[in-house]
Formats: C-alpha cells, structure tokens, sequence
C-alpha cells in the first residue's frame, strides 16, 4: 500500500493522487485527507476531493458485491473467508436490523479502523439494503467522518 500512495503522490499532480487514494479501502478519507494536508493542499480542497473521490465506489460496490461473491464461491476462491464474512455479517446485522439505516450511518460516521464507505457498502449489499436508501445514508455518514477528520488533520498537521 505504501508503494501504491508513493507512486501515486511522486508521478502525478498531489491533488489527483489524493482523490484516487481516497478510493482505496481501508485509506478512504481517514488516511487520504492527512496525506493531503501533509502535501500542502489547503484543507477545504482536500475534504472536497477526498468526499468526492471516497463516494466514488459505493454504488459499485453495492450492485456488485454479490455477484463477485458469487463467482468467487463458485470458483472455490476465497469460499472460506467470503462464508466467514457473511456469517458474521448475518450475525452483526441481526443485533441491530431494526437500527437499519441510523446503524449504517453511524458505521460510517465513525472514523476508525474498517468503518467506512468500502465496509458501509459492503454490509448494505449483503443486507440486502435498497440502493436509493444506502447510498445517501453511506454519504451522509461519508461526510461527517470527512470533516472531522479533515479538522482533526488541520489541527494536528499545522
């Protein structure tokens, strides 16, 4: 991963590196808006572009999840762990069904470690969430935890 951020801010223009490496799961805007403000982007450029570049996936990544979980089951690759991630989805869900979409937006609100807009996707896809109500409430979410973070990066880098 580290050589993918280095490549990406040495060969191109800071701002489009920044933008591709808030599409990158497990980055999205928690790791993209402090390589951001660390390149010298002003920190309202880098929310904009860091909300906008991390919102790029969700609705792939919920019309399309199932099916490549699919496929990979048939093929045998990864059926352990795709079982695995199910079951426990299944699990998780069922404690907080009836929070439903309050329960994804805080998911991703929060700004931690496998909180965010790939993982937020990904629960609504095997929720089987409606994509017109997943996607503003994932952006919703999106959108608080990238300006706290990108305020928390403000203050911390300068």
């Amino acid at each position: 991963m580290k050589t993918i951020i280095y490549l990406l801010t040495e060969k191109m223009p800071k701002e489009l590196a920044v933008f591709l490496i808030s599409m990158l799961p497990f980055i999205e805007v928690r790791g993209s808006i402090p390589i951001g403000v660390g390149l010298g982007i002003h920190p309202i450029e880098v929310l904009i572009i860091t909300f906008c570049g991390s919102i790029i996936p969700i609705p792939f990544l919920i019309k399309f999840i199932r099916p490549i979980f699919t496929w990979l089951k048939r093929k045998n690759l990864f059926l352990n762990y795709i079982d695995r991630l199910e079951k426990r989805a299944d699990y998780k869900w069922g404690k907080i069904k009836r929070y439903e979409l309050f329960a994804l937006f805080i998911f991703t609100a929060i700004p931690l470690p496998g909180t965010g807009v790939w993982s937020a996707s990904l629960i609504a896809s095997l929720m089987d969430l409606r994509l017109k109500t997943a996607i503003p409430t994932i952006i919703l979410g999106n959108s608080l935890a990238t300006v706290f973070i990108a305020i928390l990066s403000h203050l911390i880098i300068n």
